[in-house]
């Protein structure tokens, strides 16, 4: 078993997380590669230690058995972003603070690094969109979500949806999130969507700041193909996947999304459930006024 490990460089705490992880893979023979990105932050080995293999994204990808992210969810999209086709699962070592996608902290990297050299771990297949705009060829993909919202106008957007061709609804607002079941806990969820089981087979259509008191959230199947055109009474859009890649979206022009040929591969504890993962992160069950229960 070999590792490639990425991270965020402007974590502090990534230096350390890094060496951590470099010391528990030679204690249960995981063999390690560094993304290149790491190199400036890590410097050089110490007296001591083995030299250190870095490589190129596309190099690490091709390299390795599993990409380790090290970071938070925004880290963990940016490696689902170059693992891209490749089918190579990805596990999130969380930095940040919420972290529904790296949700391994810090203190669990040990029994996790010796879980991966056993074997003693799932992977799971998480759905990715597929979008493309009416005038540029290039296609994007979002594992959490794709936006389109008014960018940096102060004026509402206009926006209709169609659903498999069919009209469905026009929105005036601040824009629309079209959420994978794995981005239904990311911005969509922070828009007032529903949280949705990343097992689902479904797309979520969701309205931000619809200025209508009917506008609602809209669930379909991930077989549909949505598209959504940007009225000519609007200024400018701006689209986005994962909050990381985006295009301006001149009226009238449109965007359809639909599912992915490909999946992104997860790395999953065993013991640990979805549902397991909410209840901790949405500190549910707990009482909020018990600083011993929330560590606030």
């Amino acid at each position: 078993m070999t590792i490639g490990i990425f991270g965020n460089a402007t974590k502090e705490a990534l230096p350390e997380a890094v060496a951590s992880l470099l010391r528990f893979a030679a204690e249960y023979g995981v063999g390690v590669l560094l993304h290149e990105g790491l190199r400036t932050v890590l410097g050089p080995p110490a007296p001591g230690n083995p030299g250190r293999t870095f490589r190129t994204g596309e190099e690490l990808v091709s390299s390795c058995d599993m990409i380790v992210a090290i970071g938070g969810d925004g880290t963990m999209l940016s490696a689902a972003r170059m693992a891209g086709r490749s089918g190579v699962p990805i596990l999130g070592i969380n930095l940040g603070k919420l972290g529904f996608l790296a949700e391994v902290p810090p203190e669990e990297m040990e029994p996790f690094v010796r879980d991966i050299a056993e074997g003693r771990f799932v992977v799971e297949e998480r759905s990715v969109l597929r979008i493309e705009s009416e005038l540029d060829p290039e296609e994007l993909f979002a594992l959490n979500e794709a936006v389109i919202d008014k960018s940096s106008s102060m004026r509402v957007i206009h926006l209709s949806v169609h659903v498999d061709d069919e009209f469905l609804v026009s929105y005036q607002g601040d824009g629309i999130i079209v959420a994978t079941p794995t981005g239904s806990t990311g911005y969509a969820l922070a828009a007032g969507g529903p949280i949705i089981a990343p097992a689902s087979r479904v797309i979520v259509i969701q309205p931000i700041s619809p200025h209508s008191l009917s506008a609602r959230t809209v669930i379909v199947p991930d077989t549909s193909r949505i598209r959504i055109t940007v009225s000519e009474r609007s200024d400018q859009a701006r689209l986005t996947a994962d909050g990381q890649t985006e295009k301006l979206i001149a009226p009238p022009g449109s965007v359809t999304i639909r599912t992915a040929e490909h999946t992104v591969r997860l790395v999953k504890r065993k013991e640990r459930s979805y549902f397991d993962v909410l209840r901790a992160k949405l500190l549910w069950g707990s009482d909020i006024r018990l600083k011993g229960e929330t560590g606030i």
